[in-house]
């Protein structure tokens, strides 16, 4: 039980201390992300991912920054468990009328668990629930933009609403042609609402701030008439010229969860009241779980918190187990899953096969490139964690047995809180969204009868659709991936996975490399009979040559696979292809990489209108 007296000193003044660490956490974190705004309108696009890449790291290094001065100042590491018991209340204390309570507590819990031993810290010194609400909260009197800001359209008409919406966001680079492009976003937002009776609630709501990402702006918010509301969302680009352009206008909740997938980057957004921005969000994208949408906009570890407890609170309401996960076995990572949950754990082996040439250190590594990188929606994020705990009696024993064979040092199992319950901790260990991997995808549609074109059933039909919607998406992740600067390494399809959405993503990452560090070679001609005949490699090969037309033999001996591969993306067996990208990307070129279909783009559509 807590002590209902709060009169310790030392109490307060670490309260304060970690406050303090955390408010500035934050105050650096808003200043680089409203900084997004001066980099986006000078197109200043590797300052843009170097800032989206450093900010990843803000929080680890205050947190760091805030355990030091505890111990220096206060020997907070040596105080009885009674004065963290205080301090957790008069940090409670200090967080009522906080902003971003939230973050706060997680803050907590991080600058804790960091300073007391793993056997020391309980549930009464950390926050395992949230302690402060995080509804209703106002913004500041001195910060006055609030969340979103209201546009009523039944006054002034729907295309000067949308104007001075625009014009709100106080844009220093000048449109190309501001009146057009909102003339489009209008007829796009008419067409979206259909031929309803317009209800005396009818607004635009739009979040205050700009959310960026790589070459993008985007204004994002929803239409309310009635009963009724959607989400839209409006791309902000630069056009040749450099001066801007809307885009396209997307609309409803597909739209913004291709926009917020897990496989893209995080945004940069200023925000002062994070929890409403969730909650906003949510209200347009109710399947989107909130520790995604938190990840989405660049706060990771709040992500991770929420993840936490939503994967302890399916623990207890269901009663199926962790079993090896389905498919062709890695052979660097180990990879579980329970079926009930949408999910797959990853844990790095502690023994590869000799062509793998790699360590924990190296595969880690990886692992951080992708989570610093632009993903460009091709690539999973995934969440990291280390000591995590789990009832024994969840995991099946086959699995228990892989985990002791092939990663020893990543799993204890034992009777470590003295209860009589055996527990399974978990050293390190990655947990990434669960897909259905693509071999296993496409195996469905050949023996669905998809690969024998003479075979004209419904089923067969589908099936042949099947393979070639597969196979081309594949080929443009690996392109969309490439103009990201990322060489996949292992191109087999069994590292890739098809979404709820149908997208193909990447998700093994313990090969990828730059193209810019690859050396793109054609296989040498054989200089004599034996060369040719030889079975085995007779040229010298470096540790990061690449020789794209040896793909083929590997992902393409179905027929049916080849046909559609070699229809759309030859290309990809060519070194020139590879070689023109890296020569580009060398020379400074950023590539656009957009969240929705070409398709979309207002200038796609109208060049359509045009040409018919």
């Amino acid at each position: 039980m807590f002590p209902t007296r709060l009169d310790s000193p030392l109490a307060y003044g670490i309260a304060r201390a970690m406050l303090d660490g955390f408010n500035r956490h934050y105050q650096l974190f808003r200043t680089e992300s409203a900084r997004a705004k001066h980099r986006f309108e000078t197109s200043d696009w590797h300052g843009q991912h170097r800032a989206q890449r450093e900010r990843i790291e803000f929080y680890a290094l205050r947190v760091g920054e805030t355990s030091k001065r505890l111990e220096r100042e206060f020997n907070a590491g040596e105080q009885p468990m009674e004065v963290w018991q205080q301090i957790k209340l008069h940090y409670i204390g200090l967080l009522v009328d906080h902003h971003q309570p939230e973050l706060a507590e997680t803050f907590f819990n991080s600058v804790t668990t960091q300073i007391l031993h793993r056997s020391y810290f309980q549930n009464d010194f950390i926050f395992v629930r949230p302690a402060v609400s995080t509804e209703y909260i106002e913004s500041s009197q001195q910060h006055k933009s609030p969340t979103y800001r209201a546009y009523y359209p039944g006054t002034s008409g729907l295309r000067s609403a949308l104007h001075r919406m625009v014009e709100d966001f106080d844009f220093h680079t000048a449109f190309d042609k501001l009146e057009r492009d909102i003339a489009w976003v209008e007829q796009a937002m008419q067409a979206e609402l259909g031929h309803v009776t317009l209800r005396a609630n009818f607004q635009i709501q739009a979040l205050s701030g700009l959310f960026f990402r790589n070459k993008g702006c985007y204004i994002i918010g929803k239409v309310i008439n009635g009963f009724n509301a959607f989400a839209f969302a409006l791309p902000v680009l630069h056009n040749k010229t450099g001066a801007l352009i809307i885009d396209t206008a997307l609309f409803g909740e597909d739209d913004l969860l291709m926009l917020f997938s897990f496989a893209r980057a995080y945004f940069m957004v200023d925000m002062e009241i994070p929890s409403a921005y969730v909650q906003f969000l949510r209200s347009m994208m109710p399947r989107k779980p909130a520790n995604e949408i938190y990840n989405a906009l660049g706060l990771a570890k709040q992500g991770k918190t929420l993840f936490y407890r939503d994967l302890l609170h399916h623990q207890r309401h269901s009663t199926d187990k962790f079993r090896i996960a389905p498919g062709i076995k890695g052979m660097v990572m180990l990879v579980f899953d329970q079926p009930s949950y949408p999910y797959v754990f990853k844990v790095i082996k502690d023994f590869y096969p000799v062509q793998k040439d790699t360590s924990r250190e190296q595969i880690k590594g990886k692992y951080q490139l992708v989570k610093q990188h632009d993903r460009v929606g091709r690539m999973a994020d995934t969440l990291e964690y280390s000591e995590v705990g789990f009832p024994r009696d969840r995991f099946e024993d086959e699995l228990i047995a892989e985990l002791q064979k092939f990663a020893p040092s990543q799993i204890e199992v034992s009777d470590r809180n003295g209860d009589g319950q055996q527990e399974v901790i978990l050293k390190h260990v990655y947990i990434e969204r669960r897909m259905i991997p693509l071999n296993i995808y496409l195996q469905e549609a050949f023996d669905a009868g998809g690969a024998d074109a003479a075979n004209t059933t419904p089923a067969a039909k589908r099936a042949r659709a099947q393979i070639e919607r597969a196979v081309i998406e594949y080929g443009n992740a690996i392109k969309d991936l490439v103009s990201a600067n990322i060489f996949p390494g292992d191109m087999l399809w069994k590292n890739f996975g098809i979404t709820r959405s149908r997208k193909v993503v990447f998700y093994d990452y313990d090969e990828i490399e730059y193209i810019t560090d690859c050396n793109f070679r054609r296989v040498p001609v054989a200089q004599t009979e034996e060369e040719e005949m030889s079975g085995e490699i007779w040229y010298s090969v470096g540790p990061r040559d690449v020789f794209p037309e040896t793909f083929a033999p590997f992902l393409l001996g179905n027929p049916a696979v080849r046909e559609v591969f070699m229809q759309h993306h030859a290309d990809l067996l060519d070194v020139d292809f590879w070689q023109g990208h890296k020569d580009r990307i060398q020379a400074g070129y950023v590539h656009d990489v957009f969240p929705y279909p070409r398709s979309k783009r207002f200038v796609s559509r109208h060049a359509a209108a045009l040409a018919n």
